[in-house]
């Protein structure tokens, strides 16, 4: 026990953040070629040394660049945050449960119970659960796109400057005309990111049917990308847009390398459980947990606004065999954040009286529409129509439903070992191949 929570002192101690830039902002240094500090700012056009006719070319791709910058940044970091603000914890009440008869206590539960579901059953009054769990994923799809994969095409602002029609000899509000406004920019988006989570929790029954506690997690968030930028003239002549080099002899390529992270604390959670009915074979509860936004949002280590979930618990008991349905709400705080239906079922089976396989699908599903959506497809009229596809991301909802699976093993001290891993069944939203948690509890 005292081990145990030395354990997580240290954890905690070590919470504070070491990157120097957020991580945040690195995911937007992969749009920025050059000195310019700006999203797509080609620094060769608009360099003061070139003829004026070229040095205005400087910033026509930056309007869709900061719509495909914010999508990308929005999308990895409310992904991230969002799976950080939902990450799943152990059950409120692992290991057996109690309550008191005559002043004795009597046990409610055979087995270590859930590992991410819920079950009806409480502690029991003065009993106490304590645990030190490691959770790690390396996420690798963003809504089924490979992570290392992703594509962005970036188009010209559509110029439509005094004079244009009369000059050029059409009409200038197309888009394409003149045309240099067909050209474009291919860029190809690389990135690894890479999480665990030390989680130190504790569970306190204040009364046989009621339980208290606190989730206090230590983030570690790493992020490595990549960034390829071709530039795709069109038309003959000199070329207007460039990175850098001359209209001449212009250089086309350009590519952005970033590598960071971040350590510190998450956001700390504290719940309430509540049994309504403990009886055989089925009992009832309920659940209620708020997050509190304590992890830096500028280093991913949290959602940076606040996010509650209630729970309604059904769970039975039958031997050995113990299944559980858990249905709620999750709210989320953050202004570009959707709320989610929650919906677990599974159950704990009771394999040797030292051994508990725990089996869950966990899932989310997303309430209303996100304000985070994909750049939509551009349509060039002049020469020809055709149509740009801006993004190799679909559309879709950003449903979240895992396959959880697990062991608990306990020694005769009293010492709960957890191993457990959920993979993702659909693809929506920000996911890893594997979400692997490894953890001890002790319940006294």
């Amino acid at each position: 026990m005292r081990r145990l929570l030395l354990a997580a002192l240290l954890a905690m101690s070590a919470a504070a953040p070491v990157s120097a830039q957020g991580l945040r902002d690195m995911v937007s240094d992969l749009f920025i070629f050059g000195d310019g500090g700006e999203a797509l700012f080609l620094g060769g056009s608009g360099n003061p040394n070139n003829p004026v006719d070229i040095r205005v070319h400087g910033d026509h791709f930056v309007p869709s660049a900061v719509a495909g910058n914010a999508t990308i940044i929005s999308f990895l970091t409310n992904s991230v945050s969002a799976s950080i603000g939902s990450l799943p914890v152990s059950a409120a009440s692992g290991g057996s449960t109690f309550r008191f008869e005559g002043g004795a206590p009597v046990r409610t539960s055979f087995s270590a119970g859930p590992v991410f579901g819920e079950r009806a059953q409480t502690l029991g009054r003065g009993r106490m659960l304590v645990g030190l769990h490691r959770s790690g994923a390396s996420f690798q799809m963003l809504r089924g796109v490979d992570l290392d994969n992703l594509h962005l095409t970036f188009t010209h602002s559509n110029v439509d400057f005094e004079g244009c029609d009369a000059e050029l000899g059409g009409d200038c509000s197309l888009m394409g005309l003149p045309l240099a406004e067909n050209a474009t920019i291919d860029l190809a988006l690389s990135m690894d990111v890479d999480l665990t989570v030390t989680s130190f929790l504790l569970t306190y029954g204040i009364a046989d049917r009621v339980d208290v506690g606190v989730v206090v997690p230590v983030v570690s968030t790493s992020l490595h990308g990549q960034s390829e930028a071709q530039i795709v003239p069109f038309g003959p002549g000199a070329a207007l847009h460039f990175f850098s080099g001359t209209g001449d002899d212009p250089v086309l390529t350009a590519s952005r390398f970033v590598d960071g992270s971040a350590t510190g604390l998450g956001d700390v959670a504290a719940r309430v459980k509540v049994s309504l009915r403990e009886a055989l074979p089925v009992a009832v509860g309920i659940l209620a947990e708020g997050r509190l936004p304590t992890g830096d949002e500028r280093d991913l280590l949290g959602s940076g606004s606040f996010a509650g979930r209630g729970l309604a618990i059904v769970s039975a008991r039958f031997g050995s065999f113990s299944p559980h349905a858990n249905v709620g709400y999750l709210y989320r705080g953050g202004r570009s954040d959707t709320d989610a239906f929650l919906a677990t079922a599974g159950f704990d089976h009771l394999m040797a009286p030292w051994a508990t396989l725990a089996a869950d699908i966990v899932s989310e599903f997303q309430v209303g529409t996100s304000d985070l959506t994909v750049p939509p497809d551009v349509q060039i009229d002049y020469p020809f129509r055709r149509t740009i596809h801006t993004s190799n991301l679909p559309v879709r909802r950003d449903d979240v439903i895992n396959g959880s699976l697990g062991m608990k093993l306990t020694t005769r001290q009293g010492m709960t070992f957890v191993a457990n891993g959920a993979w993702p069944l659909n693809r929506g939203g920000l996911r890893p191949d594997v979400f692997w948690t490894f953890g001890v509890e002790y319940n006294f």
